[in-house]
């Protein structure tokens, strides 16, 4: 998963055929060393199509989701299990490197207390039987903590970090973001540093999730840490452009975050990659 990406909600959150084809002829015009998919819809994803497309273009991929209401781990273990196989066959099969994302739960669900022993215990089941479908295929499984307006399961690095290692699974990785860092974190650098040898995977989105460089997020904190750690994984831009209602509802984005592509791309893309380049992480 190493090199620089972008979230496919840069230009589409549906991918079907044309989402496809639209997002990685995108990518592969600024460059891109991979695309992180929306796999919000795993059923309907045409994988063989995916695989072509993506090996065409010479564009490596991963696959990210949040779960459905109907199977929270939380309450539905077996649901989720359920989802997250198939979802993890879709990944195998389009031909991308790893599963990700809020792989745990879903965004916007939250029960008004902390987690109890046996949301953490469900979870704990479905993310484990995951994972060893995860393996069985040759995946990588990752899971990323998200702020506490989305979610009240796993909101820091630490319990990310917990999660992973009370599972035991060798195949799973921490997947940061420096958005939900920004808020959740005693300082953005602790959550790299609490996950460390667990961390794969980091999201590089501003604080208004808008144009990176033009927001609060203290990006020399953040890369200094990344470089203190010998960070190798992946490194992916998410900004939230074109996002459906139920998405944007989930997200709580009720403006827009920036002017669209052109804004992200030519200003943000540059800033992040001069900064990682500045580090030596690329």
């Amino acid at each position: 998963m190493r090199g620089f990406g972008v979230h496919t909600s840069m230009w589409t959150m549906s991918w079907d055929r044309d989402g496809c084809e639209y997002a990685v002829a995108k990518a592969q015009s600024y460059d891109m060393d991979f695309l992180e998919i929306a796999l919000l819809n795993p059923p309907s994803v045409d994988a063989e199509h995916s695989r072509r497309t993506l090996e065409a273009a010479k564009m490596r991929s991963v696959c990210s989701l949040g779960l459905p209401e109907a199977v929270w781990a939380s309450r539905n273990p077996d649901g989720a299990v359920e989802f997250l196989k198939l979802a993890l066959e879709k990944t195998a099969a389009i031909g991308a490197e790893a599963l990700s994302g809020v792989v745990y739960g879903g965004i916007g669900e939250r029960s008004g207390i902390p987690p109890t022993d046996t949301e953490l215990d469900n979870v704990t089941r479905a993310l484990a039987e995951a994972a060893a479908h995860a393996k069985s295929l040759g995946l990588l499984f990752g899971i990323e903590p998200v702020n506490r307006y989305e979610t009240h399961l796993l909101n820091t690095g630490w319990q990310a970090r917990d999660m992973i290692e009370r599972i035991g699974a060798d195949n799973m990785f921490v997947h940061l973001d420096t958005y939900h860092m920004n808020i959740e974190e005693k300082g953005v650098a602790q959550a790299i540093l609490d996950a460390r040898e667990h961390l794969r995977y980091i999201h590089l989105s501003e604080s208004d999730r808008g144009t990176p460089g033009s927001g609060t997020v203290d990006w020399d904190e953040i890369f200094v840490a990344l470089r203190a750690i010998d960070f190798r994984g992946g490194l992916a831009m998410e900004s939230f452009v074109n996002m459906p209602p139920e998405i944007a509802f989930g997200l709580s984005v009720w403006r827009p975050v920036a002017s669209g592509e052109a804004e992200v791309m030519e200003n943000g893309l540059p800033f992040l990659r001069n900064k990682a380049a500045q580090y030596g992480l690329i």
